[in-house]
């Protein structure tokens, strides 16, 4: 598998495929429906369920437990829509084709299934997964990983001949079970992962942290699993807890590695599934389920979302990102045909149709915007309408020389400071919500949209930039966005922000003007600062960095590094952030002054209140709080997290 997963992933992302693709042609080829090379399949597909544990880990590293609330209106919302609207649909066709209503809605059960792994791997490596579409399909992922519970415990019901003895009551208490593992994976993680990582972390041995880290997304998997949850669910939830400690960027660079060659090993599974043979002599068969398989799947996921999303473009969007078959729906297929609930004819059609729309997904899921595009008649996605007392700076400013800046997060926020104490105009685009909100709340001028959308950036004023900033540390979100930067304009100086050089020739083919790579900036940085404490003149300081820079920074790329564990790694580094929070009716703050809640421990600094829309700077201590206010915080990300707390609960 390896060797040929070397080979065929280095073609497919010479010929420009997804490397998922090259996966699936390796599983294909391999399995036993082909060459039958790979036999041990069962076991193969246990080892890759793991895949998907570390990828929902990632994943939920880049959600805190408050952001999950947040979104809890589209996961227990739209999900249930999308689930239940699909097993009905479902089950209706299947009645009439003579199934009872119990096996249709079975069936409906596994369709209403889209890929997580799949979906979420594409998303995130396409910088989507934060976009409205992205957001509204990983919480109907998310949903369908719980709606599993019951709906397996139904399909293991069937496939032993019990379904007299399947009830309710049965489904009641795997759900009160699989909420008891939810419940202790959340108290492990807010009682005991922090300080587990800060003693780990102050032993500055890599191999320990990577230890604990696997040790705690497996455990946390486990846990789930011994309840009747999945997995993935239980690995979702370590990282949501993992994501309010300061070291969640060194466990996610600890884990990566794990999670790309599991991922792969999953992908080559579901390939192993495609039996070759039976899409040869069930040709027509198979082909109509694949279509009508996506058609409903992307209709129903489509109207579900517009009725939480006024944009009928990003709802298509969302429709056809989740119309492909996903590996839960394999499972419950599979069980379906052990118990010989379903006819061979359907059941063994539909399972082949549904492996092969996982087949197809990357070329389904690259191209959704294109898809929606064509369904609705090239018709653009819809600008939110601007409100005027928060936008109207920013049109004027785009009708006059500025700089854009894509991306306004920490090197964002920096250059933005920078430039207005030179007296320079901008105009910031992101997609954190929150960011973009404090941001706005404090007047500055910044836009929450896509850097790579060619209508946020005709709104940001591309023609009139005199310069497009771009500090995103994903490069192919980067890529992206000069690329589409380039469509609109051929003479803009475009810089960009990496981490090292490593893309910089695909950058600068794409049309950028200047890389500046992190770790080279801080090295001459640190040259420059050497130089001077050796007297050595600043002009011919100025000159020899000049030099670095003026040949690509060539004599640091002769640098020895050193791996040895004498180096110790920083696994403390603190980001402070902004935070804005809106103090609800009830809220211990309300009629409390600023000292007051200082006094019980919330280390931040108050740097503004917005109350009737009129914003206060800087409030003294004596400042009482009222319901309804909009409270500005600034400070690293345990300290608001437990600011945020005493606020809202004392």
């Amino acid at each position: 598998m390896l060797a040929a997963s070397v080979f065929v992933v280095a073609v497919a992302r010479r010929i420009g495929w997804p490397s998922i693709l090259g996966y699936l042609v390796v599983g294909m080829a391999l399995g036993p429906h082909a060459l039958r090379l790979i036999t041990q399949a069962d076991t193969i597909s246990n080892l890759a369920q793991l895949g998907i544990v570390f990828l929902l880990f990632t994943l939920g590293l880049e959600f805190s437990l408050p952001r999950m609330m947040a979104v809890r209106r589209e996961v227990f919302g739209l999900g249930a829509v999308q689930v239940g609207a699909t097993i009905a649909v479902i089950a209706v066709i299947a009645r009439g084709f003579g199934l009872p209503w119990l096996v249709g809605s079975l069936l409906g059960g596994a369709i209403a299934m889209s890929s997580t792994a799949i979906i979420l791997h594409t998303l995130t490596d396409r910088g989507e997964i934060n976009r409205t579409h992205g957001r509204l399909a990983f919480s109907m992922l998310l949903f369908q990983d719980m709606a599993f519970v019951p709906l397996l415990a139904l399909a293991s019901a069937m496939t032993d001949g019990e379904r007299s003895d399947f009830s309710l009551g049965a489904v009641a208490v795997a759900v009160t079970g699989g909420a008891a593992a939810v419940a202790a994976v959340l108290a492990a993680g807010r009682w005991l992962l922090r300080p587990l990582f800060h003693e780990i972390a102050h032993s500055r041995l890599r191999e320990l942290f990577t230890l604990a880290v696997l040790l705690v997304v497996l455990a946390s998997a486990w846990t789930s699993h011994l309840a009747g949850l999945s997995l993935a669910l239980g690995g979702f939830l370590a990282g949501m807890m993992l994501a309010e400690t300061e070291y969640r960027h060194q466990i996610e660079s600890a884990i990566r590695p794990f999670r790309d060659i599991l991922l792969g090993l999953f992908f080559i599974s579901v390939g192993m599934l495609l039996d070759l043979h039976l899409l040869v002599y069930e040709f027509v068969l198979i082909s109509a389920l694949l279509v009508g398989l996506l058609l409903i799947k992307a209709v129903i996921a489509a109207l579900a979302t517009r009725l939480f999303e006024r944009s009928t473009f990003k709802a298509a969007r969302t429709g056809i990102v989740m119309s492909i078959g996903g590996e839960f729906g394999i499972a419950l297929l599979t069980l379906v045909l052990q118990g010989g609930a379903v006819p061979l004819r359907i059941a063994q059609p539909l399972l082949v149709a549904v492996v092969l729309s996982m087949v197809l997904s990357p070329f389904i899921l690259v191209n959704n915007a294109r898809i929606a595009r064509l369904v609705l008649r090239e018709r653009r996605p819809e600008l939110k309408p601007l409100a005027p007392a928060e936008y109207e700076p920013t049109g004027t400013i785009a009708q006059r020389e500025h700089v854009i800046l894509c991306g306004y997060g920490r090197v964002g926020q920096s250059v933005a400071r920078v430039l207005e104490s030179q007296g320079f105009e901008y105009i910031a685009l992101d997609l954190d919500p929150a960011r973009i909100r404090a941001a706005r709340q404090a007047g500055e001028p910044v836009l929450y949209g896509d850097s790579a959308d060619e209508d946020m950036l005709v709104s940001a004023g591309c023609a009139q930039a005199s310069a497009v900033v771009i500090s995103f540390s994903s490069i192919g979100v980067a890529l992206g966005i000069v690329r589409t930067v380039r469509r609109l304009r051929a003479d803009v100086p475009i810089l960009v922000r990496t981490v090292d050089d490593s893309r910089a020739p695909d950058l600068l083919a794409a049309g950028a003007t200047q890389i500046i790579p992190e770790t080279f900036e801080m090295g001459l940085i640190l040259v420059g600062a050497t130089l001077r404490t050796l007297r050595m003149p600043f002009a011919r300081v100025a000159h020899t960095l000049g030099q670095v820079r003026d040949t690509r920074y060539a004599l640091l790329r002769n640098v020895r590094q050193h791996t040895g564990s004498a180096v110790p790694v920083d696994l403390l580094e603190q980001r402070d952030e902004l935070r804005t929070i809106v103090i609800p009716p009830g809220a211990w703050a309300v009629g409390r002054s600023v000292d007051e809640i200082r006094e019980r421990g919330a280390a931040v600094a108050f740097t503004g209140i917005r109350r009737h829309g009129i914003l206060g700077k800087a409030p003294e201590g004596a400042a009482r709080l009222r319901e309804g206010d909009l409270v500005l915080i600034h400070g690293p990300p345990e300290a608001l997290e437990h600011a945020e707390g005493v606020l809202l609960a004392g």
